[in-house]
């Protein structure tokens, strides 16, 4: 996406829809991703996954980003060295500074062309200005009907973060 020149101390806060911000990243998993049984590391994965993500948000905001929280990451297949790693990230909510943003990872076996989807992750970016402070974001614009039930699941995920953290800050009984 080209963006024209402008001032960035005053970002442009037009609502952005989601496939402008879309991201998928490509990696081969390679020995040095993999655990000694031959399958890749989580870890490996969740880099990957905090990188196509934090991608994404950067180009929904068009600004630095930093990780809030990885709400949650579901590994449902294990992924193998010599597999290509695909992930996809797209924003699915917006706050005033935050952005939610799904990533679907799926693995290709590239000699028989076979992909299978191997994890789901939430994430949650910040946008900061020059000075590392909270800033606003665009608003997402959802147009679909998917978009729109990814919002109110992205809303519901954000109500019980919320819920979570009024709890952990509540003094012991």
């Amino acid at each position: 996406m080209t963006t024209p020149d402008r001032d960035h101390d005053q970002p442009d806060l037009r609502p952005r829809p989601v496939s402008e911000s879309e991201t998928t990243l490509a990696q081969l998993m390679l020995l040095t991703d993999a655990n000694p049984a031959g399958n890749v590391h989580g870890g490996t994965i969740m880099k990957l996954v905090d990188t196509a993500g934090g991608i994404a948000a950067s180009r929904h905001a068009q600004r630095r980003v930093v990780t809030v929280m990885m709400d949650s990451m579901t590994f449902l297949h294990p992924v193998y060295v010599g597999d290509l790693l695909m992930l996809h990230a797209r924003l699915t909510w917006t706050g005033r500074t935050s952005m939610e943003v799904e990533v679907v990872v799926e693995a290709e076996h590239v000699p028989t062309g076979r992909v299978t989807q191997t994890s789901i992750a939430y994430l949650v970016y910040v946008a900061l200005d020059e000075a590392g402070r909270p800033t606003p974001v665009p608003p997402l614009l959802v147009q679909t009907d998917e978009e729109r039930r990814r919002w109110a699941a992205a809303e519901a995920r954000r109500a019980h973060r919320l819920t979570q953290r009024a709890r952990a800050d509540e003094p012991p009984a």
